[in-house]
């Protein structure tokens, strides 16, 4: 048992087409449900062991690494959502998951739209992380642009950086720095671009989530943006969609789920109510 209750982690492999892919697979419970934690672009899965490590107390919870990322295998050609969707699938099926609750962390929440469209009621509920759930404001398409600019995308990459992490703890700025930092213009563009060809397609994600046939619960927890019309807008769409719930917490950094586990996991548990 870990400090926190959870069983031991175990790394395994899932083949998905064109990549081999690393998930941990921790935890276990009476019922046929798990959480599956999918980190955003330049994420590792690192990022989500101290929210598993309390999940996994009385759950069972997947994390993986995409294909070009952490421990998985580098991919063998270029790759987008579609891909990422795979990589999921193929972790699912490894693991043997009857019914799944994804959890995203940002821009990998589009993940989860796409496993509710492909699984139907496998897919019983969906939490996102920090995710631009609203319309992208010109600023953020500007961002999305210079990333994709192998003249521009360091600078853009820094703004990110500090607007993300500025006052956070200190271990928290520094991982993300370190960690985010090691990848290279290729991912930062490549992320920008599927980032930008899901908003295309789908409009903003909450518009996303109820085009679903039905639409499943969500819950999208979120610390930043602090200004108070982000979170109102979500209420309104609260209080018009039974099936959608929005909390902010109390945290400083863009990584909820790295900087306050214990408040994060216990938001995810209500809401999932397993």
């Amino acid at each position: 048992m870990t400090e926190h209750g959870a069983k031991p982690c175990r790394m395994q492999y899932a083949g998905a087409v064109g990549a081999r892919i690393a998930y941990d697979d921790r935890g276990s419970s009476a019922h046929d449900t798990a959480f599956l934690l999918l980190p955003g672009w330049a994420v590792n899965r690192g990022f989500f062991a101290p929210l598993a490590e309390r999940l996994a107390a009385r759950h069972r919870v997947l994390s993986l690494d995409w294909r070009g990322h952490g421990d998985s295998a580098e991919a063998l050609a270029d790759f987008g959502n579609a891909e990422l969707v795979n990589d999921a699938l193929a972790v699912l099926d490894v693991a043997g998951v009857r019914a799944v609750i994804p959890v995203g962390q940002a821009h990998g929440s589009w993940v989860m739209l796409e496993l509710r469209r492909r699984l139907g009621e496998r897919v019983p509920a969906m939490i996102a992380m920090s995710w631009l759930v609203l319309d992208p404001p010109p600023p953020f398409r500007s961002m999305l642009e210079a990333l994709q600019d192998e003249t521009r995308w360091e600078q853009a990459r820094d703004q990110l950086f500090a607007m993300w992490t500025t006052g956070a703890p200190t271990e928290v700025a520094e991982r993300v720095h370190r960690e985010m930092g090691a990848y290279g213009f290729a991912m930062w563009a490549r992320g920008a671009r599927a980032i930008a060809e899901e908003y295309a397609r789908h409009g903003n994600p909450l518009q996303a989530a109820a085009a679903l046939t039905p639409p499943a619960r969500l819950l999208h927890l979120f610390s930043q943006p602090k200004a108070p019309e982000f979170l109102e807008a979500q209420q309104t769409f609260e209080r018009q969609h039974p099936w959608f719930a929005v909390r902010r917490l109390d945290a400083v950094s863009h990584f909820p789920a790295l900087e306050v586990p214990e408040s994060t996991a216990l938001e995810i548990e209500r809401f999932a109510a397993l």
